[in-house]
């Protein structure tokens, strides 16, 4: 029995259970608490030195970084392939499963910058939330998360991030105005790769970021939820109370989001 260690929220930890369901694997769920810093505990440090989820145990094998994940249950599972066979797109998989670590860090920013800030400020003292910080072992993601604390939507990171998404979604629209799914007429690895990110988005209020001016994005988004592994990757973990709870701060927070996009948009059509 595979065991995946994760965080019900988790971006990461979310596209590893969609691909460990598209593969028709069944997995044993050890989930942590991130925000009480469950990641940097000792016992799951010497699985993953980096203090981050998800982490897949298969017997003696101790997989890390959710995009490796996927390529290794890929390997493990029967079934459909997830990365393609054609020689092209398989290389274009991989160059998106490589962009999919700063793909992570913008969406740890849009999250930090707004959700997830509010609900630190909210449940913790300033002394918890300074440990947690204390306890990320690199020390550039711990300085991001005190500024993006500190100075929330207006940090320096989020314009900084700006640019990868916007990349992203530019990328993803040319791929779409052609394809049904990233991977051609099938969905695969790239597809599995994107959906929580993009549905992390969605789920904070953020989908005004591409949904106006490229609306195939959001086709797509709806037809990778509508699929079985999306379902058993998300419904027992996050309850639609949750999601809408999530919404609902993002929403407060979308207009301060809005103007800052609005303006590195304009930006860029000047250059």
């Amino acid at each position: 029995m595979l065991t995946l260690y994760n965080a019900a929220t988790s971006v990461c930890s979310v596209k590893a259970r969609i691909g460990l369901a598209e593969k028709g694997l069944d997995w044993e769920d050890v989930l942590l608490v991130l925000p009480n810093g469950d990641q940097h505990q000792p016992k799951y440090r010497k699985l993953n030195p980096n203090g981050v989820v998800p982490t897949l145990v298969d017997g003696d094998t101790v997989v890390i970084e959710s995009s490796v994940i996927l390529q290794y249950i890929d390997d493990i599972g029967d079934g459909t392939r997830l990365i393609p066979d054609d020689k092209a797109m398989r290389a274009e998989t991989l160059v998106w499963l490589l962009r999919c670590l700063e793909i992570h860090q913008a969406i740890n920013t849009m999250s930090f910058a707004t959700a997830n800030r509010d609900k630190w400020l909210k449940s913790k003292t300033p002394e918890e939330i300074d440990a947690l910080i204390a306890a990320m072992p690199n020390p550039r993601l711990a300085a991001k998360r005190r500024d993006l604390i500190d100075n929330g939507a207006a940090s320096a990171n989020v314009e900084a991030d700006f640019h990868v998404l916007a990349g992203v979604f530019r990328d993803m629209d040319a791929a779409l105005r052609t394809r049904r799914w990233m991977n051609g007429e099938n969905f695969g690895m790239t597809d599995v790769a994107l959906l929580a990110y993009i549905d992390r988005l969605d789920r904070i209020a953020m989908s005004g970021l591409w949904h106006n001016r490229m609306p195939r994005i959001t086709e797509w988004l709806e037809a990778g939820r509508a699929r079985p592994s999306y379902a058993r990757a998300m419904d027992r973990y996050v309850t639609a109370e949750a999601h809408a709870k999530a919404r609902a701060v993002g929403e407060r927070f979308w207009p301060e989001i809005e103007t800052r996009w609005q303006a590195f948009l304009s930006s860029r059509e000047t250059v």
